[in-house]
C-alpha cells in the first residue's frame, strides 16, 4: 500500500526537497502540496492522506493552529510537526493541538522516509522518555490550548495504565508493574485512547500530564 502524503511548508525550495526525497520511495507519494496552514486544512479534507508534514511558521493560519483544525475535523490524516529547535516550546503545543510527534528540519532522508512510516502506522514517533523531557521543559509554562478530555468514563484500571504511560513505561513493562498480561494492557491503551478521543500514545502522554497523573520530574 503507498502512502499518502501532503507538504506543509511556506517556502517552495523545502517543499520540492521533501517531494524528491519522498516520491523517490515506491511506497510513499506526495499527493499535496500546501503553503500555508489554511490550504493544509483543505487538503487534508479533500485528499485524505495518511500524513500531513506540518511546519509551525506559516502564513494565514499557522501550522499549530492547521494541526488542531484537522485533528477536530475527524480526519484519519497524522500530523508530524516539522521544526528547527528540538526543544520548542511550539513543540508542546503542536502535540497538544493533536501532532503525533515531531521531527527537526536537518534530519537525514532516511530519517524523513522512516518518520512518516512509523507515523502512518499509529505509532509513537517520538519516544516516551524523550517526549517526557519535552514536555518537564515546556509543559507547565505553556498556556493551555483547550481543556484536557474528561476523565469520566475512564476506569480506575485504564487511569492506572494512562499514568504508566505518561511514565514512558513500555506495554510490556506496564503488565509487569500491574501484573496483567500484555494483551490485557494493549486492550486497556485502547480503551484509554478511545474514550478520551485520543490519536495515539503521544497524546495519551500529554492528557496524563494535562490532567495531573504525571508530573514533571517525577519517577
Amino acid at each position: 500500500m503507498t502512502l499518502r502524503v501532503v507538504v506543509a511548508d511556506d517556502q517552495a525550495l523545502v517543499r520540492t526537497g521533501f517531494r524528491m526525497i519522498i516520491d523517490a520511495r515506491d511506497d510513499l507519494e506526495v499527493v499535496g502540496e500546501a503553503c500555508d496552514g489554511q490550504e493544509a486544512v483543505r487538503l487534508a479534507r479533500e485528499l485524505a492522506p495518511d500524513v500531513v508534514l506540518m511546519d509551525v511558521r506559516m502564513p494565514v493560519v499557522d501550522g499549530i493552529e492547521a494541526t488542531r483544525r484537522i485533528a477536530a475535523s475527524g480526519s484519519g490524516a497524522r500530523v508530524l510537526v516539522l521544526t528547527t529547535w528540538d526543544v520548542d516550546a511550539h513543540v508542546v503545543a503542536a502535540l497538544r493541538a493533536g501532532a503525533s510527534g515531531f521531527l527537526l528540519k536537518d534530519m537525514r532522508p532516511g530519517e524523513l522516509v522512516d518518520a512518516i512510516r512509523v507515523t502512518a502506522r499509529g505509532d509513537a514517533l517520538l519516544a516516551p522518555a524523550v517526549l517526557s523531557r519535552v514536555l518537564d521543559r515546556f509543559l507547565r509554562t505553556t498556556p493551555d490550548l483547550a481543556p484536557p478530555p474528561s476523565l469520566a468514563d475512564v476506569s480506575v484500571r485504564e487511569r492506572e495504565v494512562l499514568t504508566l504511560i505518561g511514565q514512558a513505561l513500555s506495554n510490556a513493562e506496564i503488565a509487569d508493574r500491574l501484573c496483567l498480561s500484555e494483551a490485557t494492557v494493549k486492550n486497556h491503551v485502547t480503551a484509554v485512547l478511545r474514550k478520551l478521543g485520543l490519536r495515539d500514545r503521544v497524546q495519551a502522554v500529554v492528557a496524563a500530564y494535562d490532567h495531573g497523573l504525571v508530573r514533571p520530574h517525577s519517577p
